[in-house]
């Protein structure tokens, strides 16, 4: 399961339409509704602050939540939906859908690298560079993994990390058909500019050839 899935705060919201919803953000909330599974629609009201700030954070709609509501059992949600004002692109409607513990959903999952200090690569002044420090993965909502494991042992500079290479947590998938890449161990910066100096002189070489 991955760490601790974050709890939202809302509180039930009266009365419905326009009128309810206006009479909301007047008080600084966002209106929104959850739905989904065996329980009828709820309408909710989230505190305008709390909500900018995890839209700001990104991947709001990727990301499981614990909801909590005074009087109502806690229900595991993923955003559906965020409605904006045309003009000051701010969050005016919320939508939340219910998830079973057998629902499939997409998440991003961080990935964890092993044995960085035992990799030769980075032992000889190479760098690993991430492509993809998470990756979005298919899962069960019941059965989050917490994060994708690489073993960098043996890898050394030159070599490319794909997903192909990586074992996926039980019951998940990528969203990817591809074999896409998560990192790779770059060469040292100073080896690169040596490098790229002796192609500059053999790109002057030939050019005097030439001429």
């Amino acid at each position: 399961m991955a760490g601790q899935i974050p709890d939202l705060i809302a509180s039930v919201r009266t009365g419905t339409g326009k009128g309810a919803a206006r009479q909301s953000r007047r008080e600084g909330n966002v209106p929104g509704i959850v739905f989904g599974g065996e329980a009828d629609p709820l309408p909710i009201n989230i505190p305008f602050n709390k909500l900018f700030s995890l839209l700001k954070a990104g991947r709001f709609k990727s990301t499981l939540f614990n909801l909590k509501v005074e009087g109502h059992d806690d229900v595991r949600v993923i955003c559906r939906d965020v409605q904006r004002h045309t003009v000051k692109d701010l969050p005016t409607h919320v939508d939340f859908m219910r998830l079973r513990r057998t629902s499939k959903i997409n998440l991003f999952i961080p990935v964890e690298f092993l044995n960085e200090d035992t990799c030769p690569g980075l032992k000889k002044g190479g760098v690993l560079s991430l492509v993809r420090p998470e990756v979005e993965l298919v899962v069960t909502a019941g059965d989050i993994p917490e994060k994708i494991t690489v073993d960098l042992a043996g890898l050394e500079v030159g070599d490319v990390i794909t997903i192909s290479a990586v074992e996926l947590p039980k019951g998940s998938k990528t969203t990817i058909d591809r074999d896409f890449v998560i990192a790779n161990i770059a060469a040292p910066s100073g080896l690169r500019s040596a490098d790229n100096e002796a192609e500059d002189d053999a790109e002057e070489v030939d050019g005097e050839a030439e001429a």
